[in-house]
């Protein structure tokens, strides 16, 4: 629940100090300056002010969730647009460049650790967003396999920073209850990625036989440049932290460092710290997160890569199969405004979890023994395995509330991002020439895998509840101490004795 109440922010309690005190974030140095208006603070509605952070912060967010996942999935639609003839692709090629695009975004976690240390994470994303769109633009001039490869690896290096930049911004503006919401709203980009892919193909697809440029080139172009668009409205209009919004006063400013302060996490720190790299690599939540985030990708990258190729081995035409999966979308969104609500509602995110893996283990049963000659049991089951796309959000958001300090957590975000990279490499490998056109094998990873992520994921609750067992009870944080260096402090989770795992 919310570590605060609605209405007005109570009076704040104002500890004096002589000096600054050393190793602490930045919110507390604009704290220490502006004690005037830690008074005025008092007149704020905190209901009012997270509405207006909503509206600002969000949309944009989502924008670059959606156009990143759909630049990704027009590479599933063009499949059937015929990008396969033109590119005169063979055997494997295809899942191939599916693949490398994830091996470009797994390398490029590492220095994208360091860069979201040092450059605000906004300044960073709109930087990323810009160069990913022409990326996806330059995917319309492939002559070749090798040439699109090329293309798709670009894309994968610019996509690496938008997980854990979304996941940093998300922290700095909310407490860890109101982050799960917030990061289902920028998620559902996704489904909605996936519902305007489907129209988009299918439009694209009524280009003339005559016209210039084939339907799927002109695709690549139209998203390329609306990417870019979005990149430079990033980059000028998401402020680098709340104390930098040009749009807040220095009262509402204050306001919410208080109201965010109980998730003793940090806004911004620029000093890099390679022991808390060392920490983190001897976490045990860190390898059953990766684990888990593993487990649930595989599934992620048979629905961003093959979804549209399945339909088609049901008897559907090219067009009809891209309307036939916009209903995924719809079903990518249900679940992730659904935990994103549940876990606002009632914690325990890690039943949540549970709760999208089960339909979704249903849908690779059904895709998998089910003859092919049953087309709404087989359609089903494609849609059901869009549930598997929720949990990840849930993932982004327990690496945010639980890594303490400023480097352990960006590299913890890129572990989590480079372990959805994982599992995207691996899906589209499940599917081999081989195999086709049922890809039985392929269906039953989907299965396989997500029982192993469930799994994991309640052996990362246990790890949890033993973990604040053993640190004992603590009373249950409030914002009163908002001024106090120590709730600003650097300490990681490990080093901050007063911090309680989220679960």
């Amino acid at each position: 629940m919310s570590h605060f109440q609605s209405g007005t922010a109570p009076l704040p309690s104002i500890v004096l100090f002589e000096e600054a005190p050393s190793n602490v974030d930045v919110a507390w140095e604009f704290l220490d300056k502006h004690r005037d208006a830690a008074v005025e603070n008092t007149s704020v509605d905190i209901d009012k002010l997270r509405r207006k952070i909503d509206w600002r912060i969000v949309p944009l967010m989502f924008c670059c969730y959606t156009m990143q996942f759909l630049d990704k999935v027009i590479f599933n639609y063009a499949a059937v647009m015929g990008l396969r003839t033109d590119l005169n692709l063979k055997g494997n090629e295809f899942s191939n460049i599916a693949t490398f695009l994830f091996v470009g975004l797994l390398c490029f976690e590492v220095p994208n650790i360091y860069f979201l240390q040092m450059v605000p994470a906004a300044k960073w994303l709109g930087v990323n967003v810009t160069f990913w769109g022409i990326a996806t633009a330059c995917g319309a001039a492939a002559h070749s396999y090798h040439t699109l490869l090329v293309s798709r690896v670009f894309l994968g290096i610019f996509e690496a920073t938008i997980g854990p930049s979304l996941l940093l911004i998300s922290s700095q503006w909310y407490t860890k209850s109101e982050q799960a919401p917030r990061f289902s709203f920028w998620y559902v980009g996704l489904g909605i990625g996936q519902i305007v892919g489907g129209a988009v193909s299918y439009g694209f697809q009524h280009v003339s036989p005559h016209a210039g440029l084939e339907g799927w080139r002109i695709m690549f172009i139209v998203l390329g440049l609306i990417t870019v668009v979005i990149g430079f409205s990033t980059f000028f209009f998401v402020p680098d932290t709340p104390m930098k919004a040009k749009w807040l006063s220095d009262a509402e400013k204050v306001a919410l460092l208080k109201h965010v302060s109980v998730n003793q996490t940090g806004i911004e720190s620029r000093k890099f710290r390679p022991k808390e790299i060392l920490e983190a690599l001897c976490d045990p939540q860190l390898y059953l997160m990766l684990l888990s985030v593993v487990l649930l990708s595989v599934s992620s990258g048979v629905v961003t890569t093959y979804s549209a190729t399945l339909i088609t081995t049901l008897g559907y035409t090219p067009k009809k199969a891209a309307l036939m999966n916009m209903p995924s979308g719809v079903v990518s969104i249900f679940f992730t405004l659904f935990v994103g609500y549940g876990i606002r509602k009632q914690s325990h995110r890690w039943a949540w979890i549970i709760a999208c893996i089960i339909p979704a283990i249903i849908g690779g049963a059904l895709m998998s023994f089910l003859d092919v000659k049953n087309k709404h049991g087989v359609l089903a089951g494609i849609y059901l395995v869009n549930a598997v796309v929720a949990p990840l959000t849930i993932f982004y958001n327990w690496t945010a509330a639980n890594f303490g300090g400023a480097t352990k957590r960006a590299f913890a975000a890129a572990v989590v991002s480079g372990s959805f990279s994982i599992g995207n490499i691996i899906g589209p490998q499940t599917f081999q020439a081989r195999d086709a056109p049922n890809f039985r094998p392929a269906k039953l990873a989907v299965m396989g895998t997500q029982a192993g992520c469930a799994a994991t994921t309640f052996c990362l609750f246990l790890y949890y509840v033993w973990a604040n067992k053993k640190r004992g009870k603590m009373e249950k944080q409030t914002e009163d101490a908002y001024m106090s260096p120590e709730v600003w402090s650097t300490m990681t989770d490990k080093e901050n004795k007063m911090f309680r795992y989220t679960y």
